[in-house]
């Protein structure tokens, strides 16, 4: 197994860097997190133009056709920030379950709109006991001719308040069967309220008496439109754990540059003992979790089983971002829970994204279904 990096990924890591450096410098991160300044759209703008929210579109959709690898790389910088934005909802997540599930009438549609951020479709799955396996799914659907009518609602929906379009979870009245529904965040039967205290514009979002066709049930019909999207997530979920390695790596560095420059009693408070266990828990944390992250990326592209090493990523890049910032407090003390200084964006992060397609917890169990156990 190598997991080095070609010249060409080493090249678009190097070019990544550079963007975040410019466009999402931490005045510009700040800004956006906070719920009392208005949100620049330039950088999200700009993020779009360069074309690397299609890195996992195929380039017949308009895409670039990258490698998983590929995008692991791209979201370890993007995740350095942390940027924000509805890159690993939309252009990850429900592009790759519009890839497992669409009709390729769908796919012509929605893929080349998404690469560009044209259109920005987020997936609501989870509703108010924030589970993510097929029988939490409460929001119905009832058949009205050749569509349906939508009814309930969507509790922690990543990047809500910023998605032009939802891939909405339904539960049809008739079958039971659950699939994904297409509609369009604006539509009158749509109600977004902001969850505070949660990065990544966390949503709480109702929907009365929202009607759909057809054409926008994903594949055409309910059925099989939830495996469509565990397919999907099996291959998001290793590039969401390169993002948390991303963050990772960045408050190590920060950590071990203020332990350098911050002294007390007249020396830098990285020679004391205790300063020093807490950052190597931090980098052994950060090891764990990009060794496994690029475990499961390399499966992917080779086309070998990855279930197994997808919920290790996926448990140990969770834990890892999560420990990693608490580490790193415990390196800066009070400086590090001040909002100007920049660790607390990583903070926040780490506890939302935390949950995000399984907890470390779930993810175990699955673990153990993946090898029998």
């Amino acid at each position: 197994m190598d997991l080095s990096l070609t010249p060409e990924q080493e090249m678009l890591k190097t070019a990544v860097r550079r963007f975040v450096q410019q466009e999402y410098p931490k005045e510009t991160l700040l800004q956006i997190a906070s719920p009392t300044e208005p949100t620049p759209t330039e950088p999200w703008e700009r993020l779009t133009q360069t074309g690397w929210l299609g890195i996992l579109i195929p380039t017949e959709y308009g895409g670039e056709g990258g490698t998983f690898t590929d995008a692991g790389v791209l979201f370890e910088e993007l995740g350095r920030g942390p940027v924000p934005g509805p890159h690993l909802s939309s252009s990850v997540l429900a592009a790759l379950t519009l890839l497992e599930g669409g009709t390729d009438e769908q796919k012509r549609e929605w893929l080349p709109r998404m690469a560009t951020g044209e259109v920005r479709m987020v997936a609501a799955v989870t509703e108010a006991d924030y589970g993510w396996l097929e029988g939490d799914v409460r929001l119905t659907a009832k058949q009205n001719g050749n569509g349906y009518t939508l009814n309930g609602a969507k509790a922690y929906v990543y990047d809500g308040e910023t998605a032009t379009h939802l891939l909405c979870a339904a539960r049809s009245e008739q079958r039971n069967e659950v699939g994904l529904v297409i509609v369009p965040a604006n539509d009158p039967g749509i109600k977004t309220r902001h969850l505070p205290g949660f990065a990544w514009n966390l949503s709480e979002i109702a929907i009365e008496n929202v009607s759909a066709d057809s054409f926008q049930v994903l594949g055409g019909v309910l059925a099989g439109g939830w495996e469509a999207l565990e397919k999907a997530e099996q291959k998001a979920i290793p590039v969401l754990c390169a993002y948390q390695v991303g963050g990772s790596q960045a408050i190590y560095e920060l950590s071990v540059d203020y332990s350098r420059t911050r002294h007390q009693f007249g020396t830098p408070i990285g020679r004391f003992q205790r300063v020093q266990d807490q950052i190597i828990n931090l980098l052994n944390a950060l090891d764990a979790a990009r060794w496994t992250a690029y475990e499961a990326l390399w499966k992917l592209d080779i086309g070998r089983e990855s279930a197994d090493s997808v919920h290790l990523a996926k448990a140990v890049g969770s834990e890892g971002y999560y420990e990693a910032c608490n580490f790193a407090h415990e390196v800066h003390a009070g400086v590090g829970s001040m909002t100007e200084y920049g660790l607390t964006l990583h903070t926040a992060a780490s506890r939302t994204l935390y949950h995000y397609l399984g907890d470390p917890k779930f993810h175990r169990h699955r673990l153990a279904d993946a090898l029998g156990l």
